[in-house]
C-alpha cells in the first residue's frame, strides 16, 4: 500500500528473486518513458521501493504520483509470467458541461461518458456551491476525466459548450482569470495519464445530456435549501 511520506508516494515491493525484482523495475520504466514522470527507485536484491513526487509542482505529491502509482498497481509483485497482455486502448467520448445560477451563484458540474457508439456508460455529478459558470464548467471536466481515469479509459474525446474552456485547454487562449489556474494545471496533469485527450466544442443543443444533469443536481439542491 502506498504511504505518503515527505510529500512523496512511497512502496516498498517483494519479489522472489532478483531476476523477478528487475523485471518489474523495467516495467516501472516503461510507465515512466510513457507517462514522462520519473520516480526515485532503490533496489536491493529482491526488493524494489519507489518514491514518486512530482519536481515541477515544488516537490509535492499531485495527480501525476498517483496516476503513475495506479500504473504500478496494475504490474503488481506478480512474476513475469503471470502478467497480463497489454492493455487494449479504450476510446470514450466524454460530455461534460457546468452552470452556475447567479454567476457567481449556485452551481453544479456534470459528465456523461459514452462509447464510442455514443451508449451512455454513466452519467452523474455534484453541487459546486457558490462559484463562477467557467469555475464549474472546469470542474465538470476534472470530474469527468477522474471517471474515465477510474473505468480504465485511454483515448478520451470531451465534448462541451463552452468555447472558453475548450480553447484554453487547447492553449489557443490564455488564462487570465488566476482563479482557474489551479483547476487548469489540475486537468492538464490528469490528461498526462492518459494516451490521447481531445477537446471539441459543440453547440448546447448537442451537451443536452450534461445539461440535464447539471439542472436536476441545481433544482434538487435548491429545493432543499
Amino acid at each position: 500500500m502506498w504511504q505518503e511520506t515527505d510529500n512523496k508516494l512511497y512502496q516498498k515491493f517483494s519479489f522472489g528473486s532478483f531476476k523477478e525484482a528487475v523485471a518489474f523495475m523495467n516495467q516501472v520504466a516503461n510507465i515512466a518513458e510513457e507517462l514522462t514522470h520519473h520516480p526515485e527507485i532503490r533496489n536491493s536484491y529482491s526488493t524494489v521501493e519507489l518514491w514518486l513526487t512530482s519536481h515541477d509542482a515544488g516537490n509535492k505529491i499531485t495527480d501525476k504520483d498517483r496516476t503513475f502509482a495506479e500504473r504500478v498497481d496494475a504490474i503488481g509483485a506478480a512474476p513475469p509470467k503471470e502478467q497480463k497482455p497489454p492493455v487494449v486502448v479504450k476510446q470514450i467520448k466524454l460530455y461534460t458541461d457546468g452552470g452556475s445560477r447567479g454567476n457567481p451563484g449556485p452551481s453544479a458540474s456534470a459528465y456523461v461518458i459514452m462509447d464510442m457508439n455514443d451508449v451512455v456508460i454513466k452519467k452523474s455529478g455534484i453541487y459546486q456551491g457558490i462559484t463562477t459558470n467557467n469555475q464549474a464548467e472546469y470542474q465538470a471536466v476534472k470530474i469527468g476525466l477522474e471517471e474515465a481515469r477510474k473505468a480504465g479509459a485511454l483515448d478520451i474525446a470531451i465534448y462541451m459548450d463552452s468555447l472558453l474552456v475548450v480553447n484554453q485547454m487547447k492553449g489557443i487562449f490564455k488564462v487570465k482569470n488566476r482563479d482557474l489556474w489551479p483547476i487548469h494545471e489540475a486537468i492538464k496533469d490528469l490528461i498526462k495519464g492518459f494516451h490521447k485527450v481531445t477537446f471539441t466544442h459543440v453547440p448546447r443543443e448537442l451537451n443536452k445530456l450534461a445539461d440535464a444533469e447539471v439542472n436536476e443536481i441545481l433544482d434538487a439542491e435548491l429545493k432543499s435549501v
